[in-house]
């Protein structure tokens, strides 16, 4: 469809958080305008390789996924289950193994690869009639002569929608633009990710290592979401700073071996890698996420440390709970910038991401000590933590994203078929 200039909603960003948003608020009484100067690219236009940005999708983002009709897109591209998950101190002898079964279910998650959830989102916003998409940046936004927001594109036309949200990731112009404060800090570390092939089967498990410089993990793939004796893994090696040039610059060969190395051999040799990719680790959360007309959503508002791969399923409750909220107030009868309904989505989301982004940097922390005492301390609360199902079941429920304040879209009650 083509709307006005004046869309009820604008969302300035077509990643999976943007795009979530859009595809929750499909077919609802509101024009929809989604703007981002790149179009998701088709499969048709993927490398032959693997996508080296993938995300581990919890059950509830495999709930929201599946109720906005684009999971079966992606189920029908490729997805790897993970029944079980396994993590140990790379210094000492603490490990921990959770298991799906222990809580009752088939999969603790599935590892997917970025490009394949947002076709599947796009696809399904393209196909409702009150969503128009263009592939336009963002150029300035300016204060509105009757109020609101006056938002200048990079084609040089103007719109002046009712609400806009900024998904648009963790270098959101919306977030700088608008001068929203946030609280920022630089780790010295960045993350190598590529995709590997090892000589052994992951057998379905996700397995994460601490080493000295920060994690490295090795998350589950198959060639299709119904292979079994799968060897591929997407890898996310936490580095120092100081080291990334030189790993960075080795062959292959010499890559694979260091990495199978720092990995204990857990899946025997490492005997290919494809391309590698480097980037910055930071963490950032902005104070609020809104503003009169303005709604921060995804990495816009606050982005995470990877190591335990729940940065987009942040995104997606946001994304979830912000459409339950926009859909309230629309039965309510109360205008899109009422700021009571910005500020109710405020209250549900920032206590639990403060919560888990708090949690992980005292994980980030506690593993990044090394000091005797503490690394003592640490391999016992790991083995006391393996020993203990109760416990494990807690943290296996935060981890499958099944606890707290979930929006209907997230809810469990859904079956997987893979």
């Amino acid at each position: 469809m083509t709307l006005s200039s004046q869309p009820d909603l604008l969302i300035v960003g077509a990643g999976m958080a943007g795009l979530t948003l859009a595809a929750a608020l499909a077919d609802q009484p509101l024009s929809i305008l989604v703007i981002d100067p790149n179009v998701p690219a088709a499969p048709q236009q993927w490398p032959d390789h693997f996508d080296p940005r993938v995300s581990a999708l919890t059950h509830a983002s495999e709930n929201i996924l599946r109720r906005l009709g684009a999971w079966d897109a992606i189920a029908n591209t490729r997805v790897a289950p993970f029944a079980h998950m396994d993590v140990w101190d790379g210094d000492g002898t603490g490990n921990i193994q959770f298991h799906a079964n222990e809580a009752g279910a088939e999969h603790l998650g599935h590892i997917v690869e970025n490009r394949v959830t947002t076709h599947a989102l796009f696809q399904r916003v393209q196909g409702a009639a009150n969503i128009e998409f263009r592939a336009l940046g963002l150029e300035k936004i300016l204060e509105g002569e009757m109020g609101g927001w006056r938002i200048q594109l990079s084609d040089g036309s103007d719109i002046t929608p009712t609400l806009m949200i900024g998904a648009d990731g963790g270098r959101s112009r919306v977030r700088d633009q608008l001068g929203f404060r946030c609280r920022t800090w630089a780790y010295g570390q960045s993350a190598i990710v590529t995709t590997v092939t090892t000589e052994k089967p992951h057998g379905d498990t996700a397995r994460q290592v601490f080493l000295e410089s920060g994690p490295l993990a090795f998350l589950p793939l198959r060639e299709q979401s119904n292979q079994r004796g799968a060897c591929l893994s997407s890898i996310v090696w936490t580095l120092n700073d100081d080291q990334l040039k030189a790993k960075l610059a080795l062959t292959d060969a010499d890559f694979c071996q260091q990495l199978e190395r720092a990995f204990e051999q857990r899946l025997g040799k490492v005997v290919h890698a494809d391309p590698r990719f480097a980037f910055p680790l930071v963490q950032n959360h902005a104070v609020d996420y809104i503003q009169p007309g303005v709604a921060l959503i995804g990495d816009a508002a606050h982005t995470i440390h990877p190591l335990a791969g729940q940065g987009i399923n942040l995104g997606f409750l946001d994304a979830a709970v912000l459409a339950e909220e926009i859909q309230r107030a629309l039965g309510h009868e109360l205008p899109l910038d009422d700021f009571s309904v910005l500020r109710r989505y405020q209250r549900r989301r920032k206590p639990h991401n403060l919560m888990l982004m708090s949690t992980m940097e005292g994980f980030k922390r506690l593993f990044g000590a090394d000091i005797p005492p503490l690394r003592v301390a640490r391999n016992v609360g790991m083995s006391f933590f393996n020993r203990h199902s109760l416990i494990k079941g807690q943290i296996m429920a935060r981890a499958m994203g099944m606890e707290g304040d979930l929006p209907q879209l997230a809810q469990p009650g859904l079956v997987a078929d893979f």
